[in-house]
């Protein structure tokens, strides 16, 4: 089983950015993908982004197209989700989360389609 931690969540204004950050261990010669999710209170989870572990390929929503990226340091296991002019309705706990290879379809973009979870970041974008 994979275990995911994130960092980098914190308090920044609109316009600002923030960088997450998401190690794994455990079992990542499974992982297929790394995907990352946001919810905000009373809110479903939301996809924002994944990121192919194998050939570094990424999706994103229209909500979050042109400001989020994501990369990875495979010789770290680690997956970045680059946040670039936030707005408030940003705002919202972050968490990533990896699909493993055979249990997922060839792009997850569903909570479902995902695995193993981390612990959730929380980021807050000020107006």
């Amino acid at each position: 089983q994979v275990q995911l931690v994130e960092s980098g969540g914190g308090y920044v204004q609109a316009g600002g950015s923030l960088r997450l950050s998401c190690a794994a261990s455990g079992g990542t010669f499974s992982m297929y993908a790394m995907g990352w999710f946001r919810q905000a209170p009373g809110k479903e989870r939301q996809f924002v982004g994944y990121i192919n572990w194998g050939t570094g390929s990424t999706y994103f929503p229209d909500s979050v197209k042109g400001r989020f990226t994501i990369s990875r340091d495979n010789a770290k296991n680690t997956a970045y989700l680059q946040m670039n002019s936030l707005k408030p309705e940003d705002t919202a706990a972050y968490y990533c989360a990896a699909a493993l290879i055979g249990r997922t379809t060839v792009l997850p973009r569903t909570a479902k389609e995902y695995d193993c979870w981390g612990q959730g970041t929380q980021v807050t974008v000020s107006s």
